[in-house]
């Protein structure tokens, strides 16, 4: 564990130990003795989902720093070190400056969940810098989330939501969409990425509830690749841009929904600006490849491929799913998913949203509490995938290898996602 994540441990406790109560006083109390830092932040962008959170806002931030801006971010999760979560114009925060944050908000009180002290403490690290903007990301859900303390935000942006954290935010599309929907603040802008039409009702209900103006992709705007390039067209402007860096064509509307925001947000920021958050993105752990180091070595020596992701629920399996298939047809390969998960995570309908793209799944054991490999793989064999275990990210990737030229993908969790890159990175 990183000193700053000990440091947060230490003072507040586990990230995950208690739970969120959904309960935003200690906070609010907590701020508005810390002097309510999080009222005097530059322009905020505020955005929730269930995936493409993290990608849509690494290109709207490659974007804004394009133009010249200024630009403040808290994500999560982190791969590393918690200090990834917080970036303060333009730049990742240091060690210090986190730590220093952390005991500032402990002197106000110890009695916030984690998650709660981190958003102070970005709040807290935002406040002291100038910027032109800030790029929020919620924990979970939305209405009841940390970050909802901003009251005004410039924009609120939705990415796609799915089945995630159901037991906190309701068994349906209709409960989770209630949920992310609650960021929505009167006359800020909703931008909003395609949705099932359960999801889409629900925020189109709580938007006219708020009176939020609602731009929806497909209805007030669209995304979509054309002749290998990513055109984005809105009611007034018209985009033609290089593909996105990230891989994957679940990234196509990510970059999309980004553009769609800060089009809405500064409508005279250059073409060019925009075309170079396309290329400039960085966003590790989603469909990345592997194809230097150590771990993808027994692979690729077979003329395979490794890829990395961090994906963890049905919605991400889905994606995930969608790039393995269109990889397929550029190349026919056994393809093969190494899968660990988080004990809290849903294995069986990851597995099933996976299903119809690999031919094996290799289940393996997490560094933190997880998901048992052999229950992983028996939900695999349930729906007619092909399944074993090996006892580590190692043994999985050697067994992988015995295939021919195999098209390997690693995911089921940021913290499997971790050791890959740091196991590669070796």
């Amino acid at each position: 564990m990183d000193p700053a994540q000990q440091r947060f441990e230490t003072l507040f406790g586990p990230e995950f130990g208690h739970g969120k109560p959904f309960d935003l006083a200690p906070l609010r109390a907590t701020l508005a003795a810390l002097g309510d830092p999080q009222a005097h932040l530059p322009p905020v962008i505020h955005v929730a989902g269930t995936n493409g959170k993290g990608s849509t806002i690494a290109f709207m931030r490659a974007i804004a720093e394009a133009a010249g801006l200024r630009v403040h971010a808290f994500t999560k999760p982190h791969l590393f070190a918690l200090r990834e979560r917080f970036a303060v114009a333009n730049e990742q925060v240091s060690e210090t400056a986190l730590i220093a944050a952390a005991e500032h908000v402990a002197r106000i009180s110890t009695a916030l969940t984690q998650f709660d002290a981190q958003v102070a403490a970005a709040f807290l690290l935002f406040d002291e810098t100038p910027a032109d903007l800030v790029l929020l990301e919620t924990g979970m859900g939305g209405r009841d989330d940390s970050t909802n303390v901003i009251e005004r935000p410039a924009l609120s942006v939705i990415t796609p939501i799915g089945l995630d954290h159901q037991d906190a935010l309701g068994a349906t599309l209709a409960e989770i969409a209630a949920h992310k929907a609650g960021i929505m603040k009167r006359n800020s802008p909703a931008i909003v990425a395609r949705q099932d039409d359960a999801v889409r009702k629900m925020i189109e209900a709580q938007a006219e509830a708020v009176g939020a103006p609602l731009y929806r992709q497909g209805v007030e705007w669209d995304a979509y690749a054309s002749n290998g390039h990513l055109v984005v067209q809105t009611e007034t402007r018209a985009l033609d841009l290089p593909l996105p860096a990230l891989a994957g064509a679940h990234q196509i509307d990510n970059a999309g929904l980004a553009c769609a925001a800060l089009l809405t947000w500064r409508p005279a920021l250059s073409e060019e600006a925009f075309a170079a958050g396309m290329t400039d993105a960085a966003w590790p752990a989603r469909l990345q490849p592997l194809m230097r180091g150590p771990l993808s070595a027994p692979i690729r020596n077979t003329g395979g491929e490794v890829w990395v992701d961090g994906g963890h629920n049905a919605h991400g399996a889905q994606a995930l799913a969608h790039a393995l298939n269109a990889m397929r047809h550029r190349r026919e390969a056994p393809t093969i998913a190494i899968v660990g998960m988080l004990a809290r995570k849903h294995a069986d309908s990851f597995a099933a949203a996976l299903a119809g793209a690999v031919d094996r799944i290799i289940a393996v054991p997490l560094q933190q509490a997880h998901i048992a490999p052999n229950l992983i793989a028996a939900q695999a064999e349930a729906l007619g995938v092909a399944a074993s275990t090996a006892p580590s990210l190692e043994a999985a990737m050697q067994d992988a290898a015995q295939f021919p030229a195999p098209r390997v993908l690693i995911c089921g969790s940021f913290v499997l996602a971790a050791e890959a890159l740091t196991a590669e990175s070796a």
